[in-house]
């Protein structure tokens, strides 16, 4: 039997179907929001007098730092979800997976 596993955002702001993650840094800080097409379109908007009056400088320490811990896995999270899915095996479509699902995967000869 097929399965087919769906992954749907929600808006962090409304509630409704998000269509993109938008991020964006403030104070050494870089944050992610998951919004709807017309709340990115609104917060661009909001933002746009002081992107346009500002300088780039790049990416933030923070997100740097964020993008080298992440490499650090061995394995792949998109399969180890997957297999999760098929398998009745019970994990989150975002954030850490626990050891006992990677144990798991791992003794099925993943």
């Amino acid at each position: 039997m097929a399965q087919r596993v769906v992954v749907e955002l929600t808006s962090d702001v409304s509630g409704g179907t998000a269509d993109e993650t938008v991020s964006f840094a403030l104070d050494g800080v870089t944050y992610e929001i998951d919004l709807t097409t017309e709340e990115a379109t609104e917060m661009r908007s909001a933002l746009t007098t002081y992107t346009e009056g500002g300088r780039k400088v790049g990416r933030t320490t923070a997100a740097k730092t964020a993008r080298r811990s992440s490499t650090g896995n061995d394995y792949d999270a998109t399969a180890v979800r997957a297999w999760a899915a098929s398998n009745g095996v019970e994990i989150s479509g975002r954030g850490r997976i626990s050891k006992d699902v990677l144990e798991k995967y791992r003794a099925a000869g993943n």
